[in-house]
């Protein structure tokens, strides 16, 4: 499928982003530090307001507009990242289409149908699925998500253009529920909740024994390496004695359930699966993004050959 699209190559001059929450911030300020002239909208003016300032004390210059269409009018690219709610997502993509005929849009969303987003829009072709994570400017990889109409256009200067920004951009060819990674970490969570819900152990040891074993290799070696390294056969043996004792429940886990029917809702109310103490949701916070930039700063290194193999090399 071809289709028109403004600045087909990787470089970006005039970016939008839609949503000034974590996730909006995070990826106007990647934008905004290579030097793209950057818009950012938010329904809230506060947030929209608190937004523009957190990042200007970063030296980061982005312009607040007032609608969408100041976002999209003139832009290559326009970036969604709003509440995962596919109606206002559908209302949002409308107007930013009606805008622009050229701007690539692309949506944040982390489960929702690319496809369905694109349906009220009238170039669905041009629609693409760009799932960052948390935090935006440090995880490296941003799944780009074509739709059932995305042209192959746009999906080759989105991966492109990602890729000028530093990110580790992959391809999801196939728009389903969660896409790669949020259906690997859901079927983690899944288990994960129905070991607590069983009575097998309580919470506490099941995130102690996820962070001090699978937790420690991961980042090194992929859960498809991992099964090539200790041999297909002995992961086969292990499927057949496990897989049919492991939670296959085609829905939430009740005890989930039942936890938010209470309002216990985790970090954000001081009470979910574990207690959660003022100020503890920031330290967090904090650690994770410590331990995201060290873990990235040793591989940076670890790419680089030490002294002594290059001169033995």
């Amino acid at each position: 499928m071809s289709t028109s699209i403004r600045h087909a190559e990787p470089g970006l001059t005039v970016a939008g982003v839609v949503g000034a929450g974590l996730m909006g911030r995070g990826i106007a300020a990647v934008l905004a530090r290579h030097g793209i002239e950057v818009r950012l909208f938010d329904i809230d003016a506060s947030a929209l307001a608190a937004a523009v300032d957190a990042l200007a004390a970063q030296g980061l210059p982005v312009r607040a507009v007032r609608s969408l269409d100041e976002v999209a009018w003139g832009a290559d690219f326009v970036t969604e990242a709003i509440a995962e709610n596919l109606t206002v997502k559908q209302s949002v993509f409308a107007q930013l289409d009606a805008a622009d005929a050229h701007a690539v849009l692309a949506t944040n969303t982390s489960v929702l149908p690319v496809t369905s987003i694109a349906e009220r829009t009238s170039r669905p072709d041009r629609v693409v699925g760009t799932h960052w994570w948390n935090p935006p400017d440090l995880i490296p990889v941003v799944e780009v998500v074509r739709g059932d109409r995305t042209a192959d256009a746009v999906v080759d200067a989105t991966v492109a253009r990602l890729t000028a920004l530093g990110k580790l951009a992959v391809r999801v060819e196939k728009d389903v529920p969660g896409f790669v990674g949020n259906r690997i970490q859901h079927a983690l969570w899944r288990e994960a909740i129905a070991l607590v819900h069983e009575g097998i152990c309580d919470a506490q040891t099941v995130d102690l024994v996820v962070r001090n074993t699978i937790g420690l290799r991961l980042a090194e070696m992929g859960p498809i390496q991992n099964a090539d390294y200790v041999g297909l056969d002995l992961t086969l043996a292990i499927h057949d004695a496990v897989l049919p004792a492991i939670n296959r429940d085609p829905g939430p886990s009740p005890l989930l359930r039942r936890l938010v029917a209470a309002g216990r809702l985790g970090a954000k109310t001081g009470e979910g699966f574990l207690q959660w103490g003022p100020g503890e949701r920031d330290a967090a916070a904090s650690r994770l993004a410590a331990h995201v930039r060290t873990q990235l700063s040793e591989r940076a290194r670890g790419a680089t050959p030490r002294a002594e193999e290059k001169e033995t090399a």
